[in-house]
């Protein structure tokens, strides 16, 4: 019985992944004949994906707070890859990703022709990255990053690095907070978190056996760049969803929240 649930289960994935492989098709024939990025498309087709990917993954969202129109920089904590999933269900969104996921079988096309951007390393590579940024900003295109820069097991937070605020404080673009958190049968489901040595086969099956896992997506109150420092708004995001998760800082991350106050005491 169980295998034949897992197997069922699988399938409806593996539908979704169809859907997700003829809408990145769609894009790719209109980039053809129009001979430009399609970027509205492509948010709007990877939306729909995820839409359905979320149903068939069996991942339940408990959304509060107001989903914010126009353009924004969405900033979350990262648990796992189905933080990407479910934020990219509820508004049309692109998103920043490691350079390493390009290279996966087929979910780097996916990721690729869904318009993400891959985060190199190299000064020369992070300038690139900040003008793309900066333009589709400039476009009313809406982002989503997830400033620790890894995966956590939702107990604590990291660092949140400012870097990549830069083109949100030229731009005067709104940041968007937003905390996550998993659970299951109304206790914090580490098993959701995607860290370590996990592979994404493995942490697909766990899921699916588990029968899903239910996401709190918090939207905290939007905050305005302001022409302030980097560092101090990444600091004021990282603890404003710190404090609505009820969690406490890393020791690094608290000193550097504290350091981020005083320079701006």
């Amino acid at each position: 019985m169980r295998r034949l649930r897992r197997a069922r289960r699988l399938l409806l994935v593996l539908a979704a992944l169809l859907l997700g492989a003829l809408f990145a098709l769609t894009v790719t024939l209109a980039v053809a004949l129009s001979r430009r990025p399609c970027l509205v498309l492509r948010q709007r087709l990877t939306r729909r994906f995820f839409q359905v990917l979320t149903w068939a993954l069996r991942l339940r969202l408990e959304v509060s707070g107001e989903v914010p129109r126009g353009t924004h920089l969405w900033l979350a904590n990262h648990v796992s890859w189905l933080d990407i999933v479910a934020l990219g269900s509820l508004r049309p969104l692109s998103f920043l990703s490691k350079a390493e996921v390009a290279h996966w079988p087929f979910a780097g096309w996916l990721t690729r022709q869904a318009g993400t951007l891959f985060i190199r390393r190299g000064a020369e590579r992070g300038d690139a990255l900040g003008e793309a940024l900066t333009t589709r900003l400039t476009q009313g295109l809406s982002l989503a990053l997830f400033p620790e820069g890894t995966t956590t097991d939702g107990s604590g937070l990291r660092t949140f690095h400012g870097r990549l605020l830069s083109p949100a404080i030229a731009t005067g673009t709104s940041l968007q907070p937003v905390a996550l958190s998993y659970w299951r049968h109304g206790e914090p489901d580490r098993a959701a978190a995607f860290i370590g040595d996990d592979d994404l086969v493995s942490h697909l099956l766990r899921l699916l056996d588990n029968g899903g896992t239910t996401l709190r997506i918090e939207l905290l109150p939007p905050i305005l760049p302001q022409g302030r420092p980097r560092q101090v708004l990444a600091g004021e995001c990282q603890a404003a969803i710190a404090a609505r998760l009820g969690i406490q800082l890393e020791p690094r991350a608290a000193r550097s929240a504290a350091a981020k106050a005083c320079s701006c005491g």
